[in-house]
């Protein structure tokens, strides 16, 4: 492992830079003028008032998080002056003081977040809603003994009036028990992210933090902060999850299977950040409602239980534009919008062009043969657009009905031009990457012990590439395209007070289709496949209430048609909780997968798409299967988290064409398999407003290919070991984060001689040694983010988000090949990772 001394501080002093500098005397006394400046800053407002009213007051300063309304009030009880409140003015004077005065209160959550919208319970038939900032007041003139207070998945208090002492009260919510049964930790990394009993990760984008380098809630980025989950290439279309591919995790939105998951060729997320997400990230022990991966499952889903209230928010960053709505047609109906489009054909800020340099090089658009970059801005044309659309509709309070849309689109065209003896050429290549996806459901609630949920859904995927010779005006079309469709049924019937039964079935088909036209030989190749899947799903949960074990287990029945195959998945979710800080879990799985990405060659669609989908036949492709288990413990306490866990995986069914070899494997055609074992390691410290925490994973990932010399060799996405730690702070409305990421390089073939070796019809070719028995140098990175949200009015804000990747400019490595150049010679060619790259958001909610 090469990490210098230098590194080595840098990654030290990111994680222990000390929380106490944040600190502050909140007890000390000071004027109240200072205390009006700082409020005013605080919710964007103005003070007016003589001066010969406020002079000699002194006070403490009120608590940052608490309501402006709640400020005053704290005021006006030790001043004994009077606010009057006009727009963005609020005027303090000497006045008669009010005899009938008010109850109020704000709520938060047990970490002191404002909680929106809360109910407060006044009477059997009266009850009132808390605004957006938590607060609310009563008239003490009629107030009862209590008041209820309650909101969705937080646990209802009552209130006494007699604890009223003049000053706001601040009423805390805690997490509702059902959710405290589920959840380990709250805050995982960051606000908005954390992991459950059953093993898995929950993110809401709606509350989430900040992490470093990111200004917005982009879940495939965030994922990659999770111990396992990294991209050996920094992109969110090759994320490995322990050590597998990327197309061995299977990812879904609102039931839809994705095949596509990324803008800019892997370099944004495909899913908008703006919709108001709940997504479960699942590494191991799965549900047996999963199928079709053997590594990981992202679900994503966008569906709520009740009609909520319309808002809507626009905004750009230096990349696209974006735009959300939803809308309350009715008691009973929501409608949801969202679509983004990128300006990168019309405007070219930095941010694209550090953008473009990354995810253009050693391609085609950058001239394959040639190490040297052609001018990007004269000669191609990119841009990238998503949209989705939800309809919810209550038909009573028994059955809620769903539509989902989504479409993600990516365009490429550049033309390339020279000038001959006589006239100018020039030539036009494309390359198109396209998503639609549409699903409906409907979910009942039969009685209080049984439920169930009817779904189907279709998704279309294409990718369609057309390169152009410059030089012979050769033409080469390439595309794959997918067609799938699904039908779902799950029931969830409530056996006893612990023990509650999961059941279901699926089918699933899949058509993968993948067409090649050459003009020069002229040659046509077709391939159409199709599998039709079969699932029966059944599982067992016990989790009683004031117990200490929580157990799913389940088993997923397949029968795949065509290959008349037959396929038993166990899946195990065990969590142990031992005391107030100490948690362990274990879990287990087998599944299976009949879908897989393979590289031909690597100038497939111009070099920059060059996976395509194919479907297993048990004869060159087989069904992939996995075995994984994975042992873990959890402390938490006094702001405190540790978690540890120890796993071993592994993935039988692999094929060469699939692991994207660029060495002497790289037209050998093999079959395989790869197992890793290794530790994730998380510890994370909480004081106040500030966090920070480190994540270390350790793994040994290794082939085994039984025809290939040796037999057992690195996995050409191992990391063996890898570090990422950030440092955040959240005060009011702005939160900063300053991070770093470090992993040692991934395994690459050296060769064993300087110059090629030819046949005996004198072609050169390049003879290797054993493969991956080198390692590219390690990778450091260092990022910063940091926004501000400036609530302009209790209905409307404004946020702003500034982010910098890769501060000090290293220059990464993160890909290295050998090829034969036109004098005969090894040449090497490198691909680099982003060079630092500034991007900045600003978005309007409303």
């Amino acid at each position: 492992m090469r990490l210098n001394i230098k590194c080595l501080l840098l990654l030290i002093s990111i994680l222990f830079f000390a929380p106490k500098t944040f600190g502050q005397d909140g007890q000390q006394l000071i004027a109240l003028r200072q205390v009006l400046d700082t409020i005013a800053v605080q919710h964007n407002v103005k003070f007016n008032y003589a001066e010969k009213d406020i002079f000699q007051h002194t006070l403490t300063l009120p608590e940052a998080s608490m309501p402006l309304r709640a400020k005053l009030v704290y005021i006006t009880n030790r001043t004994g002056l009077t606010y009057k409140e006009n727009g963005e003015y609020i005027v303090l004077y000497k006045g008669t003081r009010i005899q009938n005065k008010k109850f109020c209160a704000y709520i938060t959550d047990e970490y002191g977040y404002i909680i929106e919208n809360a109910s407060i319970q006044i009477s059997d038939n009266k009850s009132i809603v808390a605004g957006i900032d938590g607060y609310f007041e009563l008239n003490t003139s009629s107030l009862p003994e209590k008041i209820y207070v309650g909101h969705l998945g937080y646990k209802p208090v009552s209130i006494s009036i007699s604890e009223y002492t003049g000053d706001c009260l601040n009423i805390k919510l805690q997490i509702a028990p059902l959710e405290l049964k589920e959840i380990i930790t709250e805050r995982y990394l960051t606000t908005g992210i954390s992991k459950k009993k059953d093993g898995s990760f929950n993110i809401i984008p709606k509350k989430f933090g900040i992490l470093p380098g990111l200004i917005e809630p982009d879940v495939l980025l965030a994922m990659q902060q999770l111990p396992g989950i990294t991209s050996i290439d920094e992109t969110v279309s090759n994320i490995n999850v322990r050590g597998g591919t990327h197309d061995q995790n299977l990812f879904m939105w609102n039931g839809i299977r994705l095949f596509q998951t990324g803008h800019f060729f892997g370099l944004i997320s495909a899913i908008n950040p703006n919709i108001a997400y709940n997504i479960k990230i699942a590494k191991n022990g799965t549900s047996a409602f999963y199928g079709e991966s053997v590594s990981s499952v992202v679900d994503i889903s966008s569906k709520t239980s009740n009609i909520e209230n319309g808002n809507t928010s626009i905004g750009s960053n230096m990349i696209n534009a974006d735009f959300y709505t939803k809308l309350k047609i009715s008691e009973k109906a929501n409608i949801e919008l969202s679509a983004r489009r990128s300006f990168t054909d019309a405007l070219d800020f930095p941010t694209y062009t550090k953008y473009s340099q990354r995810i253009f090089q050693n391609t085609i658009v950058t001239e394959l043969a040639n190490s040297t970059d052609v001018n990007y801005k004269s000669d191609k044309e990119f841009y990238f657009y998503d949209f989705t659309g939800q309809y919810h509709q209550k038909i009573n309070d028994k059955h809620d009905v769903y539509l989902h849309l989504i479409g993600i689109d990516n365009s490429l065209d550049f033309t390339q031009g020279t000038v001959n003896a006589t006239n100018i050429i020039t030539t036009l290549s494309s390359l198109n990457q396209q998503t639609l996806g549409v699903a409906a459901g409907w979910e009942t609630k039969w009685n209080e012990n049984n439920s169930s949920n009817f779904s189907i859904y279709g998704s279309f995927y294409d990718v369609d590439g057309t390169n152009r010779a410059l030089e012979t005006e050769e033409t080469i079309k390439q595309e794959n395209k997918i067609q799938a469709y699904g039908f779902r049924y799950s029931n969830v019937n409530m056996l006893t007070n612990m023990y509650k039964l999961h059941s279901g079935y699926q089918l699933d088909q899949l058509k993968v289709e993948n067409i090649d036209v050459m003009s020069n030989p002229e040659s046509v190749r077709s391939t159409n496949q199709v599998l039709r899947t079969h699932a029966i799903i059944g599982e067992i949960e016990y989790n009683p209430e004031q117990e200490k074990v929580y157990v799913r287990t389940g088993l997923r029945f397949n029968y795949i048609e065509q290959l008349r195959a037959i396929y038993m998945e166990p899946r195990l979710q065990f969590n142990y909780k031992m005391n107030d800080t100490w948690q362990m879990e274990i879990l287990a799985e087998l599944k299976s997968q009949t879908t897989t990405q393979i590289v031909e060659l690597q100038a497939d669609f111009l070099g920059i798409e060059n996976k395509r989908w194919v479907l297993a036949n048990d004869i060159d492709v087989p069904i992939q299967h996995s075995s994984q288990v994975s042992a873990g413990i959890t402390y938490k306490d006094k702001g405190w988290l540790v978690a540890i866990d120890n796993f071993y995986k592994r993935v039988n069914g692999i094929t060469t064409y699939s692991q994207a070899f660029q060495n002497q494997l790289e037209q050998v055609e093999s079959t395989g398999n790869y197992s890793v074992y290794g530790t994730e390691f998380l510890i994370q410290k909480q004081y106040r407003n500030f966090y920070a925490w480190l994540s270390y994973t350790w793994n040994n990932n290794k082939y085994r290919f039984e025809d290939i010399e040796p037999i057992k060799f690195s996995n050409n996405f191992e990391i063996n070991h890898s570090i990422n730690t950030a440092a955040i702070y959240e005060w009011n409305n702005f939160k900063i984060a300053l991070g770093s990421k470090w992993f040692t390089g991934k395994p690459v073939t050296q060769p064993l001689l300087n110059i090629p070796i030819y046949d005996n019809n004198g072609n050169p070719s390049i003879l290797y040694e054993y493969p991956n028995t080198d390692n590219l140098n390690d990778f450091l990175q260092v990022n910063f983010s940091a926004s501000y949200r400036w609530d302009i009015n209790p209905k409307v804000q404004m946020q702003f988000g500034l982010s910098i990747l890769n501060i000090f400019n290293r220059k990464n490595i993160i890909n290295r090949y050998y090829r034969i150049n036109a004098n005969d010679d090894i040449e090497v060619v490198n691909t680099y990772a982003l060079e630092r790259t500034p991007n900045a958001l600003i978005k309007l909610s409303f």
